[in-house]
């Protein structure tokens, strides 16, 4: 253990020594607003005009280049959809729909996940948004998805948030909500053998075939926190302490040391930055801090770690620089990777910078600048900036993901506001769920 508290003292260390300013140090100009404005209201169209039109869900993908794998462009993501409920209630407060308008699109999506296939209250990866079919993901991956039902959930508890003291149909709604949340069945998804973990899959046809156990450190921690504050199937404390957190190996062990991002060569290297993303749309890592990590601290230095390799630039990729920055998983060459300092194929990927507008406000600041002043031709949009793109490979695709959209509406606004953080704390079952596991929090 104190090994692993040793290692993430000199990566933090590290981080201070790079020449970035503290995110407090930085203040947005009249202009900066302004472009930031522009970037979430037309980032926020992906999940708004770009919805599919029966369901009102997410699209998993929009390509504007007409080239779709498997015809897929009916494919709406559940993960992706409740990234895009937070971003509805951006929308609404930012004024780029009604109130009303919000509440209705709001209404439909959950009048279609109410009637979605369910499986112990989990639902899967991808549905057909025309017919309510399930999409398999993989092979086997053809029943509930634990980790997508946890990012759903989080839009799901801040949309009942937002709309539970409102008019007589805004209760309603914030009543069909919080069914929704009551029915994830997390204590299933510990296996059959009712293990100290969660699992990933389950399917009726292949049951825990995928075998797909959920340890730290990556994107899944939102997964145990709400599994954890759940007040009708909630897992004890031992099974974050034991699956998440490995005993405590999550700090240190011989071959791995997730929670200090690992140290592999100079400088140190740090996983895709969705990892400092996706579990922290809703949750506020401010202030959040357990026995493993203080988690403002994990996810800004995990950002450094991302900036600096590519202000240093080791494979000399064009391109690259302090206002041209951003590794995570995204379109890729190659279709997909999970782009990282450690997986560097010259790939950028604005949602990497701009979703980490909280973390390094001023360098997430040059880069939307950079993207928009600069090569705004070559990769805005319809629903913004292109998933991703590459000066070295002149590869300048232009096609959108919706777990890469989301977050960038989200971040910008919780940098600015704080508004999905607020919500999502408010929720008393969180407050409780944290306290179970032995965290503080509250910035």
């Amino acid at each position: 253990m104190r090994r692993g508290i040793y290692v993430l003292l000199i990566i933090i260390i590290w981080a201070q020594g790079c020449k970035v300013d503290s995110p407090n140090s930085f203040e947005l100009s009249p202009q900066d607003e302004a472009l930031l404005t522009l970037i979430q209201e037309q980032t926020f169209n992906y999940f708004w005009e770009g919805a599919e039109p029966h369901s009102g869900m997410a699209r998993e993908r929009i390509h504007l280049d007409g080239e779709y794998p498997d015809n897929d462009q009916d494919i709406v993501t559940t993960g992706g959809t409740g990234f895009g409920l937070m971003a509805m209630l951006v929308g609404i407060e930012r004024g780029f729909i009604t109130r009303e308008e919000g509440r209705e699109r709001i209404t439909q999506i959950v009048s279609f996940l109410e009637n979605a296939p369910r499986f112990h209250g989990v639902w899967s990866h991808w549905l057909n948004g025309a017919t309510g079919e399930v999409k398999p993901f993989s092979p086997k991956d053809n029943g509930g998805d634990l980790v997508e039902t946890a990012f759903l959930a989080q839009g799901i508890l801040c949309a009942r948030q937002y709309f539970r003291s409102g008019n007589q149909e805004e209760q309603f709604l914030a009543q069909r909500l919080n069914q929704l949340w009551l029915s994830i069945d997390w204590n299933f998804y510990r296996g059959e053998e009712v293990e100290n973990v969660l699992f990933w899959h389950w399917s009726p046809e292949y049951e825990w075939e995928m075998n797909f156990r959920i340890r730290g450190y990556n994107e899944c921690l939102i997964a145990y926190i709400l599994a954890a504050s759940s007040p009708t199937y909630g897992v004890d404390p031992e099974v974050y302490h034991q699956g998440w957190a490995m005993q405590g190996q999550i700090l240190a062990s011989d071959s791995l040391a997730p929670l200090q991002l690992i140290h592999q060569g100079n400088p140190p290297q740090g996983g895709p930055l969705f990892w400092a993303h996706y579990s922290y749309l809703a949750l506020n890592p401010k202030g959040l801090q357990d026995q493993y990590a203080d988690y403002w601290e994990l996810n800004r230095t995990h950002t450094l770690l991302n900036y600096q390799h590519c202000v240093d630039n080791p494979q000399n990729y064009p391109g690259y620089g302090s206002n041209c920055w951003g590794l995570t998983a995204s379109y890729s060459i190659n279709f997909y990777e999970a782009h990282s300092p450690s997986k560097d194929v010259g790939v950028i990927s604005p949602t990497a910078a701009l979703s980490s507008f909280p973390y390094t406000p001023k360098e997430s600041m040059a880069a939307a600048k950079y993207f928009y002043n600069d090569l705004q031709s070559k990769i805005w949009g319809k629903y913004g900036f292109y998933d991703a793109f590459s000066v070295k490979h002149d590869w300048y695709p232009q096609r959108y993901l919706a777990i890469d959209q989301g977050p960038i509406v989200i971040m910008i606004e919780n940098y600015r506001t704080g508004l999905l953080w607020d919500l999502f704390l408010s929720n008393e079952e969180i407050q409780n769920g944290l306290t179970r596991l032995g965290f503080s929090y509250g910035s």
